[in-house]
């Protein structure tokens, strides 16, 4: 499947290094720009399959750039490949839209890999930054909220939601629960389509803003299907 790539990043070194890599790799970059005005423009125009996007930029930064594609009705999917690992830039980029969060310091194939992920509409995060996500979770104070978000839920599946959100898979969840792969599976459909998201990922940034800690699971779940 051919791609077409627009890369948004303001490192002229790398941007043009990714240029290469990419195309070396059979993916088309249609423009490679290292302002965010600029590639804004471009994306309308051009009107790529997945925009690459840099963190941070002067002047308007990627979350800036990512707000300003989303709010114009652009709905390509946009990854953010940065150098910052940090909590609150992933859940905000996840938040504002992105379909994507990435680190630069990926190996290309599994970037290339990454792209096709999110072309055929999956979001991916870098696997390193599962722990972050657990991270945020395990920080989160527990205040005075509305717990409308996950009143749909039921104790099994806020468990669940839970571990999704500490970035485990459905095998760890099954050995955790003592529930089977399938079973899993269906409490996970359940989650996303009561959430009313489209991935794991989204979950899990519902869950990490809304403040549920592992602290929160309910308790004399375990064994119940």
């Amino acid at each position: 499947m051919s791609l077409r790539i627009l890369i948004i990043d303001d490192h002229t070194l790398f941007r043009v290094g990714l240029q290469g890599l990419l195309e070396h790799r059979g993916i088309e970059v249609v423009a490679a720009v290292g302002d965010g005005q600029e590639g804004l423009a471009l994306a309308e125009q051009l009107r790529p399959d997945v925009v690459l996007l840099d963190m941070r930029m002067p002047g308007l930064d990627g979350l800036g750039v990512l707000r300003h594609l989303r709010q114009s009705g652009l709905r390509m999917p946009i990854a953010m490949l940065t150098t910052s690992s940090n909590e609150q830039d992933l859940v905000e980029a996840l938040r504002s839209g992105a379909q994507g969060y990435l680190i630069k310091d990926m190996e290309p194939d599994d970037l290339v890999l990454a792209l096709r992920d999110i072309i055929a509409g999956k979001t991916v995060v870098a696997p390193d930054l599962a722990p972050v996500l657990a991270k945020v979770v395990q920080g989160e104070s527990v205040t005075a909220r509305d717990p409308s978000p996950f009143s749909e839920l039921t104790p099994r599946e806020s468990e669940i939601l839970v571990l999704l959100a500490e970035g485990q898979s459905n095998k760890a969840i099954a050995r955790n629960l003592g529930i089977s792969d399938g079973t899993v599976k269906l409490h996970v459909k359940a989650i996303l389509r009561k959430l009313g998201v489209h991935s794991r990922v989204e979950a899990a940034v519902i869950a990490v803003e809304q403040g549920m800690r592992a602290a929160n699971r309910t308790e004399g779940t375990r064994g119940l299907e």
